[in-house]
């Protein structure tokens, strides 16, 4: 019997003065005791259990469901299939492609063809199997370059080409001649997954009158709101979405997931329906990091000034659009790196084939193109007989660089100082030093103490846009409120940004604190009946969610001064607010305390806030100005390899990174720290494997991810530049860790081993290790 947990409403965080974790991370205490809600958590009386059915075959046409024998199941309320769909049949962010439930085609692997509702999960489970699906099994298109010849079959009729971005800047052909060297390599980058630990979730709940509600974690509740509404055929005002505890995101929870699903449910049985994926379904149901194949070649003069680069790059977007039309435009837009080019030739496709759908993942397409243009610059390095850092200081960008994409970098730019940084720091003690096994690659498991141990020291640094780019609007919405209770001062704040474990919730209650002087803060749960906050992505959120308290805060503070000088018939210029009381500014005398003005009512100001406006790039030669700003990471990874075995351990990972203004200083070593722990995953781990468009790993015990044994220690060092354009000066920082630290741990094992090739997750069911 599965035991449900208790329905609860959604509860507000509240966070007070003082110290010590509970002050810096609110969610922090009940996740380590185990009390955190998730949505996985949730229940209600008299809910029903959703599953879905999905497709075993990558490549085929489904040519009749019959779902008679599943609906004899004991406990089973309803079996949905295609014909079913109220509304649209397809969904998606960018593009509305994804078919809610399969028809006619399935196009990878796991695509859903049917849902079940049943009393109890493992009727759920048996009806699933009595569902009779019979196909016309195809030939899967797997190969990204296969998928643009002509005469490839077609995974979508209109083409397989999803995207073609085209960047030219200066004269290529004309450098040339000026290159006394040149450096050309491929590069790959494999199919990562997010690997959150909670697996997707959520609980629909209809509410009496035809509409629902649904309790899911999201990264982005009205763009949710918005595709659900669509499917249901439902006015959006009758779609209301609440966020539920989020156990890991990065990207993975952009895409809907169990959302359209669970709703149809319980809008066909008329009760609650939740849906849980366990973590086989989890890989199906949500989008990997793209894999990408990609060449970099840099032309460059012999005392090492870059005269020119190149580069194509080629993604595998999977089976549906997602996001992979502005991932590859991304990818594009970084990948000369964080470097003064003065003439570039970029050309970057995404493709639909039969694999897994692709979309958004930590660092968006600068991951893949920071990897292959750090790898080839400690190649050129190499040819020219420069030390690696030196080359890329020489060549380092700095504020008013010209970007490929004809736009000029007009904020802090410190990409030389991050590098001398990492250079001046201490390197750990040779591997002689330390006797202890477990310090050694492949730990107490080895099978040799260091007899072939080599050590290798590598460096990288990457540069990413921060917020939504290319003319595409970007906003978000608060409201604070001011009020008394209990005799003190008391301020609320609203807003529909979703917490993913960045700290956003508590970022919000530090910005009232310090606008409005008030110590006890309540930050409301998030949902869909305040207006958008956009995606908890592209490491905006900080920065747009702060801005918009802030502006609410500000018209508090307006409004009660107005108040003030009303009660007092003195001039509002001339009053402050200050520490729970309205004073004099002159001299600091309180005038009127704020539960003596608030006695008549509470005061309330909604605020959207807007950064700058970005234009978009012209699809021809790829200029525009279409970023607000850009954050800078450096790594220096320190790594032994144990050559006769191929085992490998990361010895120290030490990243540079400029953060604006560290509004929360624990917060953003967090963030740094778990993208750097991403990056040694996708550097010597992590791989999805898929062969013949059919995913091999499905689970975490052969698909690998860091554990604390497999993680160096990090060392941090926080510049603060604060940017002209952002609340308090403070820049995203989530995603610039996951850019550098990968090509960083890859340049350093080709510094031990001499190899050029890089690492690459072993098979499932081999040992860890690395293979060249």
């Amino acid at each position: 019997m599965s035991t449900l947990i208790t329905p609860r409403p959604p509860r507000p965080t509240r966070v007070n003065d003082g110290v010590g974790a509970s002050a810096a991370r609110p969610d922090g205490v009940p996740k380590v005791r185990g009390a955190f809600e998730y949505s996985s958590d949730l229940s209600r009386e008299g809910m029903l259990w959703g599953a879905t059915l999905r497709s075993p075959h990558p490549c085929a046409r489904v040519l009749r469901i019959d779902a008679a024998r599943a609906l004899e199941v004991p406990g089973v309320h309803a079996v949905l299939t295609h014909e079913d769909v109220p509304g649209s049949g397809t969904y998606g962010m960018k593009v509305s492609d994804q078919p809610v439930l399969a028809g006619e085609a399935v196009r990878y692997q796991g695509e859903p063809v049917a849902v079940v509702a049943a009393e109890h999960p493992e009727a759920a489970r048996r009806a699933l199997e009595r569902i009779a699906v019979d196909y016309e099994v195809r030939e899967p298109l797997t190969d990204p370059e296969a998928a643009l010849e002509p005469g490839a079959p077609l995974v979508h009729p209109d083409g397989n080409l999803v995207r073609h971005v085209r960047i030219r800047h200066g004269d290529v052909a004309a450098a040339r001649p000026r290159a006394d060297v040149v450096s050309a390599g491929e590069y790959e980058v494999g199919m990562q997954d997010q690997a959150f630990l909670g697996p997707e979730s959520g609980l629909a709940v209809p509410d009496g009158d035809g509409g629902i509600d649904l309790y899911v974690s999201s990264q982005w509740l009205h763009e949710d709101r918005r595709q659900v509404a669509a499917s249901l055929g439902l006015p959006e005002e009758r779609v209301r979405l609440t966020m539920s505890g989020v156990g890991g995101a990065f990207g993975g929870r952009e895409d809907l997931s169990v959302h359209i699903h669970a709703c149809l449910l319980a809008l066909r049985t008329g009760r609650p329906v939740k849906m849980v994926y366990n973590r086989e379904e989890s890989f199906f149901g949500h989008v990997h990091r793209h894999p990408a194949r990609m060449r970099i070649e840099h032309g460059a003069t012999r005392d090492g000034r870059i005269v020119y680069m190149t580069a194509r790059l080629l993604m595998d977007g999977g089976a549906y659009t997602s996001t992979s039309q502005v991932v590859i435009a991304n990818a594009c837009y970084f990948a000369a790196g964080a470097y003064e080019v003065p003439n570039a030739e970029i050309d970057g496709c995404a493709v639909f084939t039969n694999n897994p759908p692709c979309g958004a993942m930590r660092g968006f397409g600068a991951v893949q193109s920071c990897y292959a243009v750090e790898s080839n610059m400690d190649r050129l390095a190499r040819d020219l007989g420069l030390d690696p850092v030196e080359l890329r200081v020489r060549n380092a960008m700095t504020t008013g660089t010209v970007l490929p994409t004809g736009q000029a970098v007009d904020g802090p730019a410190p990409v030389a100082e991050l590098l001398r940084r990492l250079e001046a720091m201490p390197l750990p003690p040779e591997p002689g030093h330390h006797r202890d096994p477990r310090a050694w690659p492949g730990g107490l498991g080895g099978v040799t103490r260091g007899e072939g141990l080599r050590r290798g020291v590598g460096y990288a640094v990457g540069v990413k846009a921060i917020g939504y780019s290319g003319g595409v609007e970007d906003v978000c919405t608060a409201r604070v409120t001011l009020g008394v209770r209990d005799g003190r001062p008391r301020a609320e704040a609203y807003c529909a940004a979703s917490e993913c474990g960045q700290g956003v919730v508590t970022v919000q209650a530090q910005v009232v604190r310090t606008e409005l002087g008030v110590a006890d803060v309540e930050v409301r749960n998030a949902d869909t009946l305040i207006g958008d906050s956009g995606s908890s992505s592209a490491s905006r959120q900080t920065w747009m969610t702060a801005g918009a308290v802030q502006g609410a805060c500000r018209a508090v503070r307006a409004n009660v001064l107005e108040r003030a000088a009303a009660l007092l018939g003195e001039d509002a210029g001339r009053l402050a607010l200050d520490g729970g009381a309205v004073v004099r500014a002159d001299s600091g005398e309180t005038a009127v305390t704020l539960p003596e003005l608030l006695a008549g009512g509470e005061v309330a100001e909604t605020f959207v806030y807007r950064h700058r406006p970005t234009r978009r790039i012209d699809p021809e030669t790829g200029q525009g100005d279409a970023h607000i700003a850009f954050a800078f990471a450096a790594h220096r990874a320190v790594v032994e390899v144990d050559t006769d075995l191929g085992l490998v351990r990361v010895v120290e990972l030490a990243v540079c990174e400029d953060v604006g203004k560290a509004i929360n200083p624990r917060a953003v070593e967090g963030q740094i720290e778990g993208g750097s722990a991403q990056g040694l995953g996708l550097a010597l781990m992590e791989e999805v494997q898929v062969s013949g468009g059919v995913v091999r790993n499905p689970s975490f015990t052969d698909y690998l991810i860091p554990t604390i044994l497999d993680m160096p220690p990090v060392r941090i060092d926080l510049l603060e530049l604060p940017h002209p354009d952002s609340p308090y000066g403070l820049n995203g920082v989530g995603e610039p860790p996951t850019l550098s630290s990968t090509p960083a741990i890859a340049n350093a094992l080709r510094a031990a081993t001499g190899l050029d090739l890089p690492a690459s997750p072993c098979v499932p069911g081999s040992s860890p290790g690395w293979r060249g």
